[in-house]
């Protein structure tokens, strides 16, 4: 069981919750995350891809905060996306000291920045408006240990694809997780750049 081996807060709040068992999906990719391989979650809609997200990301920072830059990047396709995903961290987040921080392209830039220097843990933006970021100096990667993307399937438009080439042309050393209810030939494409020596978990 995954959950049995998470970090002691975690299995707190699924507790909280009243989690009491992974699904199909979490019970394949939780371990194979928690090994620090770069991984494709594929599976269908509701089979816990999100909090599968959420789980690693909390798991793989120790639930507490360390230093000012983000250990964790999490790219989603837009502003609605973020702000959601922000607010399924905060459930997970608030008796921690972890410091999850929303970004997107209504928020003006200069303000991004100076909000990222005061310290986060966990950054979510789209990739457009991250590469902006990476563009202005306005991220910092050295401590950066994960990047997730929920939902990539938004990575077929060729703005976001782009975007996100050259963010990962910018990060030195770190594990990605790439969330889809399918496996695409775009997607697949990944192997070549950042996803090399992937691990593809298929839920069908």
């Amino acid at each position: 069981m995954p959950f049995k081996k998470l970090h002691p807060e975690i299995k707190a709040k699924l507790a909280e919750l009243e989690v009491d068992a992974p699904t199909k999906l979490q019970q394949k990719c939780i371990p194979v995350i928690k090994s620090g391989m770069n991984t494709y979650c594929i599976a269908p809609k509701n089979a816990g891809k999100t909090t599968s997200l959420i789980l690693t990301t909390l798991h793989q920072l120790k639930c507490e905060a360390v230093g000012d830059a983000p250990r964790a990047i999490v790219l989603v396709e837009n502003k609605e996306k973020a702000l959601a995903i922000y607010e399924e961290f905060l459930t997970y987040t608030r008796h921690t000291s972890v410091r999850p921080y929303v970004a997107h392209e209504k928020m003006h830039i200069d303000l991004q920045k100076s909000e990222l220097l005061e310290g986060i843990d966990i950054l979510i933006s789209t990739p457009k408006n991250l590469n902006k970021l990476f563009l202005l100096n306005g991220v910092h990667t050295s401590q950066l240990k994960l990047v997730s993307i929920d939902d990539a399937e938004f990575l077929f438009q060729q703005t976001d694809y782009a975007a996100l080439l050259s963010i990962t042309q910018s990060i030195i050393k770190c594990q990605y997780v790439l969330y889809a209810e399918e496996m695409h030939a775009k997607l697949q494409r990944f192997d070549n750049y950042f996803m090399e020596y992937s691990k593809k978990i298929v839920l069908s």
